[in-house]
């Protein structure tokens, strides 16, 4: 059993949310997309397709590239310099976003930009969840990943709202910015960027890694890649952490879908200006945030799997409500109202991957939890993408969404979280 980290280094972790979910909700969700797709696309049908194929090439990088890493990491010992590599990469490219200029042939070079940053954004994140179950107990997983989570859509409102009241919608926006260029909204890109070094920098300085074990770059590299074929090798043995894989490679398509998507369908749909999206990205914020606080203490007492799915449906229900409504103020009820089951969904996932993996696969497990996230996550984007583009309409496009939530739910019911919890402790002792 490992010992739980003081709670200045716990804090700092999770500070990491905060730190990075600026960039899922300004750049890749309300803010960014919203401009590419209004303003540097030729045309806001054409720009949701193209952005979402560019999430889609992203998300195949990752599937490929995480598992992989997550095993050379795990034979390495040490996780905080690849965290830190990646993150690194994250804060390159959004300052690099502030080049993407108002015109169509700005836009190849902004989707490669996003694409790339993205894939440095997602395998972050294998280093970061995997440190999760190290520095807290058992009994706490739930809650600790729900503060967090808690915490990231508070950093995102947060951002968002400088975002909006100091630039975009400001008559004067900070450092003279102009309109006419959109520099008020590219600003975004080195806003974020900024925002993720100054506020990763405690989990750096004051999280506890794991032990290196010296071993030399080219020997972990090869035991790594060992590690990770004994383990697709001998699947049969981690059947039950397969089937959540899957499960959740679904019910996360449909999430990611939705993050990409949602600010486009708002301005869309709703003739939603910037400012409006972006307030309805910070509503979404709060009530995502209030559910992933609320549903930790529920996770940690009824169980990560059946907080999942009480969260699925809540999604479902409300996706449901967000697609059919006619009036713009129907969709803030609904879409506020999605919110809630949102940050619960993801706080749920990783605490269920942290009671259920193995501690000497764990950064491994990761990986495949991260290609579980990603190996078709290229399937939502263009799905939506093309179905929006086929018919024209963004509504018929969004409506995809459910189909994936519903069925993650399916696959995700039989799963005995109580065995393999106990199956895991065992097999790390």
């Amino acid at each position: 059993m490992n010992v739980p980290a003081p709670r200045l280094a716990q804090f700092s972790w999770a500070l990491y949310d905060w730190a990075s979910s600026a960039f899922s909700s300004v750049i890749i969700t309300f803010v960014y997309a919203t401009y590419f797709s209004q303003g540097i696309a030729e045309d806001p049908v054409t720009g949701t397709a193209e952005w979402g194929w560019a999430m889609s090439a992203s998300g195949i990088a990752v599937a490929l590239v995480s598992p992989v890493l997550g095993a050379i990491a795990d034979a390495g010992g040490r996780r905080k310099p690849w965290l830190l590599v990646f993150t690194a990469l994250t804060v390159i490219g959004c300052f690099l976003l502030w080049y993407g200029r108002p015109s169509p042939e700005m836009a190849l070079t902004v989707l490669v930009i996003v694409a790339l940053t993205n894939v440095a954004f997602e395998i972050a994140g294998v280093f970061y969840n995997a440190m999760l179950p190290e520095i807290v107990s058992r009994d706490y997983l739930g809650r600790l990943s729900g503060w967090a989570w808690g915490l990231g859509y508070a950093g995102g409102l947060v951002c968002l709202i400088i975002t909006l009241y100091a630039f975009v919608q400001a008559e004067h926006p900070l450092f003279g910015l102009g309109q006419s260029q959109a520099e008020d909204v590219r600003i975004s890109g080195p806003l974020v960027g900024l925002w993720m070094a100054v506020f990763s920098l405690p989990l750096f300085l004051f999280t506890p890694d794991r032990p290196s074990v010296h071993l030399a770059a080219a020997e972990a590299v090869r035991r790594g890649f060992g590690h990770l074929r004994d383990t697709v090798a001998d699947i049969g043995r981690y059947r039950p952490i397969g089937r959540f894989l899957i499960a959740r490679m679904i019910y996360n398509d449909g999430l990611n879908t939705l993050f990409v998507f949602g600010g486009i369908y708002a301005a869309g749909t709703f003739n939603m200006g910037m400012a409006e999206v972006i307030k309805f990205g910070i509503v979404l914020n709060v009530t995502a945030g209030l559910g992933a606080l609320t549903f930790g203490w529920i996770d940690d007492l009824l169980g990560a799997k059946r907080t999942i799915l009480i969260a699925l449906v809540g999604l479902f229900a409300c996706g449901t409500a967000a697609v059919l409504v006619e009036s713009t103020l129907g969709f803030w009820v609904a879409g506020s109202l999605l919110g809630i089951f949102v940050g619960p969904t993801q706080a749920a996932s990783r605490s269920l991957m942290a009671r259920i993996a193995p501690a000497r696969l764990r950064t491994e497990m990761f990986g495949l939890y991260a290609l579980s996230g990603k190996v078709t996550a290229f399937v939502g984007p263009f799905v939506l993408g093309t179905v929006t583009y086929w018919t024209g309409s963004q509504r018929l496009g969004i409506a995809t969404i459910l189909v994936f939530f519903l069925v993650g739910m399916i696959l995700l019911l039989p799963l005995d979280e109580a065995r393999q919890t106990k199956q895991a402790v065992h097999t790390s002792l």
